[in-house]
């Protein structure tokens, strides 16, 4: 586990990274790609409408709106209060925010949820054997997590940070583990069972938010001989 100033230092980095840094994927928008997503965490995560959500990593609110709008009772968390207030103040119903670590979010959930989702937030954690603990005693029995992420062999998503003003790295610190030889394991050994993960999605959101970008996604999705790597996949499990 990290030790509290490795923990401090990567947490001060992360801060910096999304505070100080405005890139046009942190923008609150309605594509197919955020939709896409959204349907990827709520079918793999088997939420009902009026689940008392958490979601992890928020940010401004790109997939908190959503979420609200199919009638989830989402509890929205972060590292940075910042981008909290912008999203309570965007939100277009009243939501609940906590600002903390998500290592932390035990002594600060006042309530058990149904479910914990994030979207591509655990690329940017480290010490998944300290942070799926936790999440697992916010859960009520049998509560389900579901975590959006890229694939760590997909080249695009290093192309992506080598070549995006502002992107680095060291802000990505994970993103080499979003496998399911990483995150199944450690979900097992929190005390999750029925670890699974799910590939799906070829192109990123220029491209698929293109007029029939999303149609031929679909298409090639359909295809299963076709050779392309896939760019997302589905962390799910739940407790027993």
């Amino acid at each position: 586990m990290m030790n509290a100033s490795t923990r401090e230092a990567h947490n001060a980095l992360q801060r910096q990274y999304f505070d100080q840094v405005e890139r046009l994927r942190l923008a609150v928008v309605d594509t197919p790609y955020v939709r896409r997503h959204v349907e990827e965490a709520v079918t793999g995560g088997e939420l009902t409408p009026g689940d008392a959500v958490l979601e992890i990593g928020a940010g401004l609110g790109k997939f908190t709106f959503p979420l609200l709008e199919r009638g989830f009772d989402v509890t929205a968390n972060d590292l940075s209060p910042v981008l909290l207030e912008r999203l309570a103040a965007a939100a277009p119903k009243a939501v609940r925010t906590i600002a903390c670590d998500v290592a932390d979010i035990e002594q600060h959930a006042h309530r058990a949820f149904d479910a914990v989702i994030g979207f591509f937030v655990l690329h940017h954690l480290v010490d998944f054997d300290r942070i799926f603990p936790v999440l697992s005693r916010v859960l009520t029995r049998g509560g389900r997590v579901a975590f959006c992420e890229p694939v760590a062999w997909n080249p695009l998503y290093y192309i992506q940070i080598s070549l995006t003003p502002g992107m680095r790295f060291s802000g990505e610190r994970s993103l080499t583990s979003m496998t399911a030889r990483t995150i199944l394991p450690a979900l097992s050994r929190a005390g999750f069972v029925e670890p699974r993960s799910r590939m799906y999605g070829y192109v990123p959101p220029v491209l698929k938010n293109t007029r029939g970008g999303d149609a031929v996604e679909r298409w090639l999705e359909r295809r299963t001989w076709v050779p392309f790597p896939h760019a997302f996949q589905v962390f799910t499990a739940r407790l027993p």
